[in-house]
């Protein structure tokens, strides 16, 4: 979690809302590691998920994530979530919450509907404090008062 918190971090100083992402192989390397690019790519799926799971599948040569991990710093959303799915991942770890459109327990839960054919486990709230201070304090700076 502390890289994908330093994703989030050089995502907040390239002005990309801070959210951050890795991906570990089933021995617990990373393959990849990436942060939110929305802004600067001009493209509404450059999530932070996205972007590690597409790496991540370069690296290993297949879309086919068995026994990798994704670990995010904020509950990924519903696209994010069924990339997960559709990668095959077993396991998603993730720190903060997000209550507005978050669907890995929250909002939804997509990676864990009965009716997939793939559901990884799940891990929530590791570091969740300082995942949604990166997120809080990206905000506050931006508030119109």
């Amino acid at each position: 979690m502390r890289l994908a918190l330093a994703e989030a971090v050089a995502a907040g100083a390239r002005g990309e809302v801070p959210v951050g992402a890795v991906v570990l192989d089933p021995l617990g390397e990373v393959l990849a590691a990436a942060g939110n690019d929305r802004e600067a790519g001009a493209d509404p799926t450059a999530h932070a998920e996205v972007l590690a799971l597409r790496a991540a599948a370069r690296v290993r040569g297949t879309w086919r994530l068995d026994g990798c991990t994704l670990v995010v710093t904020l509950e990924p959303c519903t696209m994010c979530a069924g990339a997960a799915v559709l990668a095959r991942v077993a396991r998603v770890v993730y720190g903060a919450v997000d209550e507005k459109g978050g669907a890995v327990g929250s909002l939804w839960d997509v990676v864990r509907d009965r009716r997939l054919n793939h559901r990884p486990e799940v891990l929530m709230g590791v570091m969740a404090g300082e995942c949604s201070a990166v997120l809080k304090e990206f905000f506050a700076t931006r508030r119109i008062r």
